[in-house]
Protein backbone atom coordinates (compact mmCIF):
# COMPACT_ATOMS: atom_id res chain seq x y z
CA UNK A 1 0.00 0.00 0.00
CA UNK A 2 0.93 3.42 -0.42
CA UNK A 3 -0.32 7.37 -1.03
CA UNK A 4 -3.50 8.44 -1.16
CA UNK A 5 -6.19 8.96 -3.97
CA UNK A 6 -9.15 10.90 -4.08
CA UNK A 7 -12.70 10.07 -5.97
CA UNK A 8 -16.12 11.79 -6.16
CA UNK A 9 -19.50 11.03 -5.52
CA UNK A 10 -22.52 12.84 -7.72
CA UNK A 11 -26.21 13.36 -7.10
CA UNK A 12 -28.28 11.96 -6.81
CA UNK A 13 -27.42 8.38 -5.29
CA UNK A 14 -30.46 6.20 -5.68
CA UNK A 15 -30.40 2.92 -3.67
CA UNK A 16 -29.83 0.54 -6.93
CA UNK A 17 -26.91 2.48 -7.53
CA UNK A 18 -24.99 0.96 -4.82
CA UNK A 19 -24.20 -2.17 -5.54
CA UNK A 20 -22.60 -0.38 -8.86
CA UNK A 21 -20.88 2.14 -6.79
CA UNK A 22 -19.25 -0.15 -4.48
CA UNK A 23 -17.94 -2.28 -6.99
CA UNK A 24 -16.56 0.66 -8.88
CA UNK A 25 -14.59 1.72 -5.85
CA UNK A 26 -13.87 -1.97 -4.60
CA UNK A 27 -11.90 -1.94 -8.04
CA UNK A 28 -10.37 1.25 -7.37
CA UNK A 29 -9.30 0.59 -4.15
CA UNK A 30 -8.02 -3.06 -5.44
CA UNK A 31 -5.81 -1.62 -8.53
CA UNK A 32 -4.59 1.41 -6.63
CA UNK A 33 -4.19 -0.17 -2.90
CA UNK A 34 -4.31 3.35 -1.18
CA UNK A 35 -3.45 3.80 2.25
CA UNK A 36 -6.14 6.83 2.24
CA UNK A 37 -8.93 7.43 -0.09
CA UNK A 38 -10.74 11.18 -0.08
CA UNK A 39 -14.06 10.79 -1.05
CA UNK A 40 -15.17 14.17 -2.30
CA UNK A 41 -19.28 14.17 -1.50
CA UNK A 42 -19.78 17.98 -2.04
CA UNK A 43 -21.68 17.15 -4.91
CA UNK A 44 -24.37 14.49 -3.71
CA UNK A 45 -27.81 15.52 -1.06
CA UNK A 46 -27.99 14.47 2.70
CA UNK A 47 -29.97 11.76 2.93
CA UNK A 48 -30.49 8.24 4.10
CA UNK A 49 -29.25 6.55 0.61
CA UNK A 50 -26.39 8.36 0.43
CA UNK A 51 -25.44 7.62 4.01
CA UNK A 52 -25.94 3.86 3.56
CA UNK A 53 -23.79 4.34 0.59
CA UNK A 54 -20.96 5.95 2.16
CA UNK A 55 -20.95 3.42 5.08
CA UNK A 56 -21.21 0.26 2.69
CA UNK A 57 -17.59 2.47 0.74
CA UNK A 58 -16.33 2.85 4.38
CA UNK A 59 -16.27 -1.20 5.16
CA UNK A 60 -14.92 -1.60 1.22
CA UNK A 61 -11.90 0.53 2.18
CA UNK A 62 -11.72 -1.29 5.12
CA UNK A 63 -11.47 -4.88 3.38
CA UNK A 64 -8.38 -3.34 1.61
CA UNK A 65 -6.62 -1.90 4.80
CA UNK A 66 -7.73 1.44 3.21
CA UNK A 67 -9.23 4.76 5.18
CA UNK A 68 -12.03 6.47 2.93
CA UNK A 69 -12.18 9.70 4.27
CA UNK A 70 -15.09 12.49 3.60
CA UNK A 71 -14.05 15.63 1.77
CA UNK A 72 -16.32 18.78 1.49
CA UNK A 73 -19.19 17.16 3.22
CA UNK A 74 -21.97 19.62 4.30
CA UNK A 75 -23.22 20.39 7.41
CA UNK A 76 -26.80 18.46 6.77
CA UNK A 77 -24.99 15.75 5.87
CA UNK A 78 -22.53 15.54 8.37
CA UNK A 79 -25.54 16.17 10.70
CA UNK A 80 -27.21 12.82 9.14
CA UNK A 81 -24.31 10.96 9.67
CA UNK A 82 -24.33 12.05 13.39
CA UNK A 83 -27.91 11.78 13.69
CA UNK A 84 -27.68 7.92 12.20
CA UNK A 85 -24.94 7.47 15.00
CA UNK A 86 -21.66 6.96 12.07
CA UNK A 87 -19.74 9.96 12.95
CA UNK A 88 -17.06 7.67 14.81
CA UNK A 89 -17.32 5.68 11.43
CA UNK A 90 -17.67 8.47 8.43
CA UNK A 91 -14.62 10.64 9.20
CA UNK A 92 -14.04 14.14 7.83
Amino acid sequence: MAGTIAFALHAPVRRDDLPGLCARVCTLLRDSRPDVAWCDVSGIDADAVAVDGLARLRLAGQRYGCRIRLQNASDELLELVAFMGLEDVLTV
